[in-house]
């Protein structure tokens, strides 16, 4: 019987050739009719260019749409290796092909083509292998190291500055808070583009810095933004876990009104402030930012302008000539001396030195006279109801009761007014005439 086996252009010919020109392989084959003359000629849509062009061609986005933002996020089509999990000469109808999947010779003797038991599994794990590759597989990210928004660089800790000299910044950390492309124009380049970046780092104890650095290579830029954010640092102080008092402050268009809170509070504030206190060790404050919110750069002046401007507890009774006394409702109104004036400025003022114009509310001096105006909201419907009326009428009776109990108790030492004390006194007086009254008639 005549065998006549046809070999493509993929096909190991070469190691037929060498295997046929011995006299041993002539004896075997002697049968076997090898056609060297088959040509594939045909020239079509699925063969005119290669696969990767194929795959540039999909993926691939343009300068213009690349400027608008195409090509970026979950929507971004992936590349897909359509072989994964195919090995050449393994197919559902498994084969030894000498030369392809199998070594030619073993020992002295030539290997021959002959089919291997079938792979009951091979067409369930090819389709599970390229199910597996249209699934992306999402790194997990711990929580504390996330930034602002998904997997982007914004609020993410990018660690300490690079030692300078040999000295290294231990206990500093830095974060990002912009990273933006910039667009300029080049005599011989044309339009260029660079990119901006601006960190912040701190130790969390009240030392702070910030820079910007720009590049056209995104790690250079993150680089340089965190060494120079090392090298222009500054101090603020602070009162433990917050600010020493409240503050406004304003860059451009851009205004920043900080409350100070007490411990437990936490950061109620814009993400660029509060990434901005994570590093300088604020923990309890609460801002609120009108006009500019997108101007990051113009924020972080402002809040850090409005962390240098305080004053301590101490310059302001200096700068007075009065005693600093804190009122806190929580301690029950009990006054607490935070400063006094000391001797190099002569001492406290009494009290016909102050004059009658002159400012001692704290919140007022410390804003430098000016007052922060108030929005006027629109009432809530049911506020012009009856019903709502009728439930004030019963509850305007104890609304200031907890109040109350606190300034008497502020004010007496315990829980009384005047019109108890008034009260005691007439009791006694009674007594006391009744008693005496008691005592003229026993002596009659």
């Amino acid at each position: 019987m005549l065998k006549i086996v046809q070999y493509s252009r993929h096909f190991a010919v070469n190691s037929y050739q060498s295997i046929l020109s011995t006299a041993k392989c002539l004896d075997l084959h002697q049968n076997m009719i090898i056609n060297h003359q088959q040509l594939r000629n045909s020239y079509s849509f699925f063969n005119r260019m290669p696969g990767e062009q194929i795959w540039k061609g999909l993926l691939s986005v343009s300068n213009a749409g690349r400027r608008r933002g195409r090509g970026k996020g979950a929507n971004r089509k992936m590349y897909k290796d359509l072989n994964r999990g195919q090995i050449m000469g393994v197919g559902e109808k498994n084969f030894l092909w000498p030369g392809l999947n199998a070594p030619v010779m073993k020992g002295s003797e030539v290997v021959q083509i002959k089919e291997l038991k079938v792979d009951p599994a091979y067409k369930e794990n090819l389709i599970k292998i390229r199910d597996q590759m249209e699934k992306r597989k999402r790194a997990y990210v711990h929580p504390l190291e996330r930034g602002w928004s998904g997997t982007k660089l914004l609020g993410k800790w990018i660690g300490p500055p690079d030692p300078i000299a040999g000295e290294e910044f231990i206990g500093f950390d830095t974060k990002l808070l912009m990273v933006k492309p910039v667009f300029y124009m080049k005599p011989n380049f044309g339009r260029t583009k660079i990119i901006s970046v601006l960190a912040v780092t701190g130790n969390a104890n009240g030392l702070v810095g910030y820079a910007i650095a720009k590049s056209e290579d995104l790690r250079t830029a993150i680089n340089n933004a965190k060494n120079k954010a090392g090298q222009r640092l500054f101090r603020v102080e602070l009162d433990q876990n917050t600010i020493l008092h409240d503050f406004y402050s304003r860059f451009g268009s851009s205004k920043v009104f900080a409350m100070k809170k007490p411990p437990g509070y936490g950061l109620s504030a814009h993400r660029c402030l509060r990434s901005i206190c994570d590093v300088t060790g604020i923990k309890d404050i609460h801002c609120k930012v009108e006009g500019s919110e997108r101007n990051y750069l113009n924020l972080t002046r402002a809040f850090l302008l409005g962390l240098i401007n305080q004053k301590t507890y101490q310059q302001m009774a200096d700068e007075k000539r009065l005693n600093v006394v804190e009122i806190n409702e929580c301690l029950g109104n009990y006054p607490i001396l935070k400063a006094k004036p000391s001797d190099n400025v002569g001492g406290c003022r009494t009290d016909e030195q102050i004059g009658d114009t002159e400012i001692l509310d704290f919140n007022i001096f410390i804003h430098d006279g000016k007052v922060k105006e108030q929005e006027n909201l629109k009432p809530v419907y049911y506020t012009e109801q009856n019903g709502w009326k009728n439930y004030m009428k019963k509850w305007n009776y104890r609304k200031s009761r907890e109040q109350v109990r606190i300034n008497l108790i502020a004010r007496y030492g315990q829980l009384e007014s005047y019109l108890t004390i008034r009260e005691k006194e007439r009791l006694q007086a009674k007594r006391d005439k009744f008693l005496s009254t008691t005592t003229t008639t026993k002596s009659d």
